[in-house]
C-alpha cells in the first residue's frame, strides 16, 4: 500500500501499489498516482468508456430478469454495494499460427438381405493443415481482475481504440498491470491453439465420426501492445455473500454469477425426469404393443 495527497482537498488517500488513477473518497477529485502510467508503464492505447453508471445498473437489473432458478428475494433483497469503471490492463497479442491436425475418422454402411441386417465400419485416416492470423487477441494483466469475467465480456471493438492519453482516466479507476506480457501469453497461446483446433475440425465433414488424433500448432508471434479497456464492476451482497458482475463499459455486455433456488432447481429436474420416464413407458408400451 501507499499513501498520497489529494491534489483538491489535501486528504490523505492510500492506494494500493498497481493503482494508477483514484478518486479522493472525500471530494470526488481524481488523483493520479505518480509513475504508474509512466515509461514502461504507460499504455500504448486506450479504449474510452461508452457505458454510464446508470447504464451499468440498469443492465444489472435486467440481468436478473427471465431467470427461474433465481431465488425471488434476491433481486428484492440483494444490497448493491459498489459499482466501480475501471480501466483494466490488458496485453493484445497479434500472431500467425500454423496448424496440422490428425483426425480417426468413420463411415458405417448398413444392408439387409431377406434374413439379416449388416453394417460395415471403414476406418480413415483424415489430416487437415491451415494457417490463421489472430490480431489483438486480449488477455488481462491484473491479478485483481478475474480472468473468467474478463474473457466473457468481450469483444471489444478495436476501431475506437484511440492513443493512450490521461485525459480518458478522470472519474474512472485505473490500474497498472502487475502481470507482464510474458506472464500473459499462454492463456493469449491456449486460446489461439484451440482456436486453430476448432477451424481444422470443422473443415473434416463427411463422416460418421471424427476424432481429434493429434494437432501441432506453431505460433509466430508478431506484436504485443498493452492498452487499457473500460470494464464496469459490480459487486452486489445477499445474506452474506458476495456477488461480483463486470460490463464491457463499450458495448454493455454484461456477465456474473447468480444464486440458485435450490428447491426450484429440484423440482424442475424431478419434472424433467417424470417426463422423459412418461415418454420412455409410452414408446415402450407401443413397442410391445406392435410386437
Amino acid at each position: 500500500m501507499r499513501a498520497l495527497n489529494c491534489s483538491s482537498c489535501s486528504a490523505q488517500l492510500i492506494v494500493d501499489q498497481t493503482t494508477a488513477v483514484s478518486s479522493c473518497p472525500y471530494c470526488g477529485n481524481p488523483t493520479v498516482v505518480p509513475g504508474q502510467l509512466a515509461g514502461a508503464l504507460r499504455p500504448d492505447a486506450v479504449i474510452p468508456f461508452k457505458q454510464t453508471r446508470e447504464q451499468a445498473i440498469e443492465a444489472l437489473r435486467r440481468h436478473y430478469r427471465h431467470k427461474p432458478l433465481l431465488p425471488k428475494a434476491f433481486s428484492r433483497e440483494s444490497h448493491l454495494e459498489e459499482v466501480q469503471g475501471v480501466y483494466v490492463p490488458f496485453w493484445l497479442y497479434t500472431a500467425r499460427a500454423e496448424g496440422l491436425a490428425s483426425f480417426a475418422a468413420t463411415t458405417v454402411t448398413t444392408w439387409t438381405d431377406s434374413e439379416n441386417t449388416y453394417t460395415s465400419t471403414s476406418h480413415y485416416r483424415v489430416e487437415r493443415a491451415g494457417e490463421m492470423e489472430f490480431v489483438r487477441v486480449p488477455a488481462d494483466g491484473s491479478t485483481k481482475m478475474p480472468d473468467a469475467h474478463m474473457d466473457a465480456i468481450e469483444p471489444f471493438d478495436y476501431r475506437e481504440m484511440r492513443p493512450f492519453s490521461v485525459g480518458y482516466l478522470p472519474g474512472f479507476v485505473a490500474d497498472r498491470y502487475d502481470l507482464n506480457a510474458a506472464d500473459c501469453r499462454q492463456r493469449a497461446e491456449e486460446r489461439m491453439r484451440a482456436t486453430v483446433a476448432d477451424r481444422l475440425g470443422e473443415t473434416v465433414s463427411g463422416y460418421a465420426t471424427t476424432t481429434v488424433e493429434s494437432c501441432l500448432v506453431d505460433i509466430d508471434w508478431t506484436q504485443v501492445s498493452y492498452a487499457l479497456l473500460p470494464v464496469w464492476m459490480l459487486h452486489t451482497r445477499w445474506r452474506d455473500k458476495d456477488y461480483l458482475f463486470a460490463m464491457n463499459g463499450q458495448t454493455g455486455r454484461l456477465v456474473g454469477d447468480l444464486p440458485v433456488d435450490r428447491t426450484r432447481a429440484a423440482v424442475g429436474f424431478a419434472g424433467i425426469a417424470l417426463a422423459t420416464s412418461a415418454v420412455a413407458f409410452f414408446l415402450f408400451m407401443m413397442m410391445s404393443y406392435v410386437l
